[in-house]
């Protein structure tokens, strides 16, 4: 579960860097202004999401995995 916890966290944290520097909102880099890395990022976030989503679930179901 903790696994599920800490890579959910860590790919919406990138993903939303991600997500703004292709959006142009954080300059300074090769990826600023490039949209594709804004729909990586976008998707990076939702699959951290899930992970997270599953990770509550399997605490509420009291399963160890």
């Amino acid at each position: 579960m903790w696994l599920r916890v800490g890579t959910g966290v860590v790919l919406c944290a990138v993903g939303a860097v991600f997500v703004l520097q292709g959006t142009n909102v954080l300059h300074g880099s090769g990826m600023s202004g490039e949209g594709k890395w804004g729909v990586i990022g976008a998707v990076m976030v939702a699959l951290g999401l899930l992970l997270l989503a599953a990770a509550s679930r399997s605490r509420r179901s009291g399963s160890t995995g």
